[in-house]
């Protein structure tokens, strides 16, 4: 069956916005018959659209997806002669190809994305698809660049890198030479085809650079990063294999290859899998969006770190000593500001900390709760005296028993107190290793264990986690000997960075931020009345402002890290702060899907949908359920997001809840103590920011209507 049909294009694609448009094309395959729900099928386009918008620079649009409401690969293709906005900096998309792919038909999509990404980055290709007048002659332009192999018997031979092969396409593409399976194969093309390359492009000299592409679903900008970077290098008079990352997994580039890199371009929106196969080569490392729009110049910037390195061979010895080490020997993308890599950096501290928490915190919370059933109204503090260190009954390990449910209390509070007592090492190590990669976990936990049991808590833990990331960065940065090279990871590294890194805490800098600790501590303690409303008020707001961006990871940053001041305690300000922000974070979406539902014509179809969606993200507390409707309206929902989570926040203050889990939303309620009240707390909260919601957007239609469009997004 072809890819793509007359009956599969619109050459008059007109529709409010990239859903309505998607819908539009998507009502084509049921047409031809190749989806069996097609409302299925929407979903998981929309959900891929949700992770990465898929806009490309030069107006093109390619919403794609992999469903099991697809039967048959399918090319669906738009002209949008107004343009339409699908997320691309540049402007509105005017040619659209939707990519419907089975969620089993791994190798026949992965023929077609290759392709389509080569034609697409060809402009003769888009202005005949501008200019034609009849569906038949789209359907011949695409069929002549893009389309199924016949399946081959035996073993497939190389072809062109025009038409990748079904099995080389999906891990490879190329500039001018096919891709082998074995490393004595790449050896012989590296003999003769780095003999070539010194020829190439009239004399001057040609470089061998090597790349990896990847994006969150690996089905699209993928193999549009890949094309994009071999047309560029072609042009430039250089030879490039590029390993694609995709959906249906990669072949990694041969060690051969890799070894007669001359420099290595990571585009990727993933973590590069096996970073360290590319240790001791120039680097040049950006998103995967860049690799489509701005080819060209990355690998004029990969051709220039190649010479700057030719000309120092210790930069090479020295990033081959620190292994995969990000240790700005490479070329980072310099639309990353300072502020936003400290972020990244916290962030991931946070990230690898929160399952330590999370089970900490359950584990505690359900001791306490059995506590009580089996010990009275005390059992709570009682069953504090339990470890593994104490004499005779109270120590666990010597008098469990099953029968038992203070046994059983008293296991699930060791347990969770062991969790909760790495909960500053690891946020230090996992903060150290996001500046540094594996050379600041060793100095990172080590300090970060040292500052909690100084007594720094969380602040000494992203004191620790910061310094011994840049000291590791720094030591694996030296120029040494080749013979001291190999012992560098494994012994200087950890040693030195270690070494620095726990003792300017313990000498210098414990004191004074324990004292800053204390200090804090007291304060949140010292919180009552007014003070503790407005502090909820605060972190509430901040839980609705962004949905899910910075300033909502700052207060949840604060909420979580605080229960590593709580402890085992059992009514410390920082549970309360938790519940505050957990609360504030679940009105958002829970609030729009109420008002989707109480007048859903103020909501265009996708935002209504979306509504549903958010009961069950709300509930679960994740806020990001409500961006859809704040990119759409961001005025209006995050006016009224600030207000409703505000007023939740104080409320769940002044009530009193208090919270160990740092995530979980409703399902963790019989965790909480006090939680009627934290429900009464969120019910004002999304009511008042519905009520707003729905006045804001009403007052907004009618101004609206004398243009002919309720639907107006707020300027």
């Amino acid at each position: 069956m072809p890819l793509i049909t007359p009956s599969q294009v619109v050459l008059d694609l007109s529709a409010a916005d990239s859903h309505a448009a998607t819908r539009r094309l998507a009502e084509t395959l049921v047409e031809s018959g190749r989806t069996t729900d097609v409302e299925a099928f929407l979903d998981d386009v929309r959900a891929r659209e949700e992770v990465m918008a898929t806009g490309l620079p030069g107006g093109i649009g390619i919403p794609h997806a992999r469903s099991a409401a697809i039967t048959e690969p399918s090319l669906v293709f738009g002209r949008a002669t107004r343009g339409i906005d699908w997320g691309a900096k540049d402007g509105p998309a005017t040619l659209i190809f939707l990519i419907a792919a089975p969620e089993g038909g791994g190798e026949a999509h992965m023929q077609v994305l290759p392709k389509l990404a080569k034609a697409l980055m060809d402009q003769s290709f888009r202005s005949a698809l501008e200019a034609a007048t009849t569906e038949a002659e789209v359907v011949a332009l695409v069929e002549e660049r893009v389309s199924l192999d016949e399946p081959k018997q035996g073993t497939p031979q190389p072809v062109a890198s025009a038409a990748p092969p079904a099995v080389e396409s999906s891990d490879s593409t190329q500039s001018s030479e096919p891709t082998h399976s074995s490393d004595e194969g790449a050896a012989d093309e590296a003999s003769s085809g780095g003999a070539s390359a010194t020829t190439a492009g009239e004399g001057s000299h040609s470089l061998h650079l090597v790349a990896v592409t990847s994006c969150p679903t690996g089905i699209a900008h993928t193999y549009m990063a890949a094309e994009a970077l071999r047309t560029a290098a072609e042009e430039a008079g250089h030879t490039i294999t590029v390993e694609t990352q995709g959906s249906a997994g990669s072949t990694p580039l041969s060690r051969s290859e890799i070894q007669r890199a001359d420099a290595v371009i990571f585009a990727h929106d993933l973590e590069v899998k096996d970073k360290g196969r590319f240790a001791g080569l120039p680097t040049v490392d950006v998103g995967v969006k860049k690799g489509v729009s701005d080819a060209p110049e990355l690998v004029e910037r990969a051709v220039t770190l190649a010479g700057q390195w030719a000309a120092d061979p210790q930069r090479a010895a020295a990033a081959a000593a620190a292994t995969d080490l990000a240790d700005g020997t490479g070329d980072e993308d310099p639309e990353v500001s300072t502020a936003t890599r400290v972020r990244q950096w916290l962030m991931t501290g946070v990230s690898y900390m929160i399952p330590f928490v999370a089970a900490g915190g359950i584990l505690i919370a359900l001791s306490f709760m059995l506590a009580q059933i089996a010990m009275g109204e005390k059992g709570a503090i009682e069953i504090t005296q339990y470890s593994l260190t104490a004499e005779g009954d109270l120590n666990i390990a010597n008098s469990f028993s099953p029968l038992s449910l203070t046994s059983w209390a008293a296991l699930f509070f060791v347990i969770g107190g062991a969790a909760f007592g790495f909960l500053v090492p690891i946020l230090s190590g996992y903060i150290a290793y996001a500046i540094a990669d594996r050379p600041g976990l060793v100095p990172g936990i080590v300090s970060g264990w040292i500052a909690s049991t100084m007594g720094a808590g969380f602040l000494g833990g992203l004191a620790t986690g910061f310094i011994a990331g840049f000291v590791a960065r720094w030591v694996a940065g030296w120029k040494v000997h080749a013979g001291v090279r190999g012992v560098m990871p494994v012994v200087v590294i950890p040693l030195l960075s270690t070494l620095i890194t726990a003792g300017l805490f313990i000498t210098a800098l414990g004191r004074p931020i324990t004292w800053l600790m204390d200090s804090l501590t007291a304060g949140l303690e010292g919180m009552g009345g007014g003070s503790a409303l407005l502090l909820g008020a605060l972190l509430g707001g901040m839980m609705g402002f962004d949905l899910g961006g910075p300033v909502n990871k700052v207060a949840y940053t604060f909420g979580t890290t605080g229960l590593t001041v709580a402890g085992t305690a059992t009514d410390a300000i920082q549970l309360k702060i938790m519940a505050a922000v957990m609360a504030g974070g679940m009105v958002a979406p829970l609030a729009l899907a109420l008002a989707t539902t109480v007048r859903p014509r103020l909501f265009s179809e996708p935002e209504r949908e979306n509504g549903r969606a958010a009961w069950l993200l709300g509930a679960s507390f994740i806020s990001e359920g409500a961006i859809p409707f704040a990119a759409a309206d961001p005025v209006r929902v995050m006016a009224s997001s600030v207000v409703g989570s505000a007023i939740t926040g104080a409320l769940v203050m002044a009530g009193g809840v208090t919270l160990r889990a740092p995530h979980g939303g409703v399902w963790v309620l019989p965790l909480m103590g006090n939680f009627l009240m934290f429900v009464v707390a969120l019910a004002v909260g999304v009511v008042v920011m519905a009520a707003i919601v729905i006045a804001l957007k009403t007052m907004g239609s009618r101004a609206a209507q004398p243009e002919g469009d309720p639907q107006r997004v707020a300027a």
